[in-house]
């Protein structure tokens, strides 16, 4: 049998939910008919909190004592009840102000909103950054730093960089150098980070021709450099703020630490650009706890996630203005033009040093090179 809710008892629910995220007590009939917005008698208000026990909104957890939401109570609250509650201009300018760095690439204002979140909030904050994968290769180097050492250097339209060193067998010609350098920005400038995969790479090396067996290490290490901006992990910031909770049981706490990769698929699978997922029924690794989460986009796309997690019972009115606030600027910062699309079409440089499969070049062999 389907029971609906009236606008009083809706209005009960939402007193209940309120008092009980401002005190972490349980929530007495007598304490909502005190309440001046609540006109109604003692007797009725039990029994309307009665029924929405029976309806699994809310719970007892002791026979004497008052009601305190359930998964489905907090559910329905968010989904209807909530107030709205929107941030002062005094708060946006903080927020504002936070975002303004030097350099505003995603991986420093996703950094610097998570920490803004974890003291916001006292909660842990979650991020989850995929942005760079949209960015375009504007540059790719080799840099000698040693007998048989190469750092590998590769940058982003979005600012970002990586480097990598790498060892090979042999020390490589100015020639052989000077070819790596010119072939890379020749097929790799203006290259989508995305779209930069195994068998790319595997196509460019053989495109080489006599120059495969000697760069070939060096085009893995580009390919695990473009992997490195592809990398999905989660991030985690303010972990003593949830060790410091007494209604988070902290061995699931330190288990969500040593696995929280696992919410990838809850951060990738969110339908809307905001979502809040409860310790309960599965949702989440960590009991009476919740998650909220929204999305930055970049070009219409997800290009990461940021948001907070706490106990079930927090303030989602006042905290989920900030998270979307924050997702929302940062959208804006990092929305830049779309990369450009990537092509096959790889060529063989002709004019360093015979890069051909004709073998007619100046190459030394590995032997020659020491």
């Amino acid at each position: 049998m389907i029971v609906l809710l009236d606008d009083r008892k809706l209005k009960i629910l939402a007193a209940v939910i309120n008092e009980y995220i401002m005190t972490g007590e349980p929530v007495s009939s007598k304490t909502i008919a005190s309440m001046p917005d609540i006109r109604v008698s003692p007797a009725t208000i039990r029994n309307d909190m009665a029924l929405l026990e029976q309806l699994g909104y809310l719970e007892q957890p002791h026979t004497s004592a008052g009601r305190i939401p359930t998964y489905s109570g907090y559910r329905l609250y968010i989904d209807r009840l909530m107030p709205e509650c929107s941030l002062s201009d005094e708060d946006k300018q903080m927020l504002d102000d936070i975002l303004d760095v030097d350099t505003p690439t995603a991986d420093v204002l996703i950094e610097n909103a998570s920490r803004a979140l974890a003291e916001l909030t006292q909660c842990a904050a979650v991020a989850k950054n995929i942005a760079p994968k949209f960015s375009v290769i504007t540059k790719v180097e080799v840099i000698p730093t040693g007998r048989r050492m190469y750092v590998l250097l590769m940058v982003t339209s979005s600012g970002d960089i990586k480097n990598k060193v790498c060892r090979l067998e042999f020390d490589l010609t100015n020639e052989q150098l000077d070819f790596f350098s010119s072939y890379m920005a020749e097929n790799l400038q203006g290259v989508s980070i995305d779209e930069l995969s195994d068998d790319t790479m595997e196509k460019l090396a053989a495109a080489m021709g006599t120059y495969m067996i000697t760069l070939t290490p060096l085009i893995k290490g580009v390919c695990e450099l473009a992997e490195g901006f592809r990398d999905n992990e989660v991030v985690v910031t303010g972990e003593k703020n949830l060790l410091a909770r007494t209604d988070i049981d902290n061995d699931q706490i330190v288990n969500f630490f040593e696995h929280k990769n696992e919410v990838v698929k809850l951060l990738d699978d969110s339908f809307g650009d905001l979502q809040v997922v409860f310790g309960q029924n599965g949702d989440f690794v960590i009991e009476n706890s919740s998650m909220i989460v929204s999305k930055i986009k970049k070009g219409g796309k997800t290009a990461g996630s940021l948001g907070v997690i706490g106990p079930m019972r927090l303030n989602y009115a006042k905290i989920i203005p900030y998270v979307e606030y924050l997702t929302q600027r940062i959208t804006e910062m990092i929305s830049d033009d779309e990369p450009a699309a990537f092509t096959e079409d790889f060529k063989v440089l002709p004019d360093f040093g015979g890069g051909n499969a004709s073998g007619d070049n100046n190459e030394r062999s590995p032997a020659e090179n020491g």
